[in-house]
């Protein structure tokens, strides 16, 4: 009996917090310019900050985009272009 009665209790609580959610949800008209120009202030600095948030992955995906050469192949690749330059030098002189 006593679970049975902290059963109802519980869903009786979870159900009166759903309704006073729901009664706090209720869209207000506004009609102080003052408020209104500050909401649309907020509202534009909101959405140049997410602009500007998805821009930034953009440009790091252009600059990140080449991966960088690990370091035996590029001293290997240096290798290759300084021996290709040895005989052209030796062939200018």
């Amino acid at each position: 009996m006593k679970k049975t009665s902290l059963a109802i209790l519980v869903a009786m609580s979870a159900l009166t917090g759903a309704a006073y959610a729901q009664e706090s949800t209720e869209i207000k008209t506004i009609t102080d310019p003052a408020k209104i120009s500050e909401i649309e202030q907020r509202a534009q600095a909101l959405q140049q900050q997410q602009a500007a948030e998805a821009a930034q992955p953009a440009m790091q995906e252009e600059h990140h985009g080449k991966k960088a050469a690990h370091h035996k192949a590029a001293a290997k690749k240096a290798g290759k272009k300084a021996a290709k330059a040895a005989p052209a030098e030796a062939a200018s002189q």
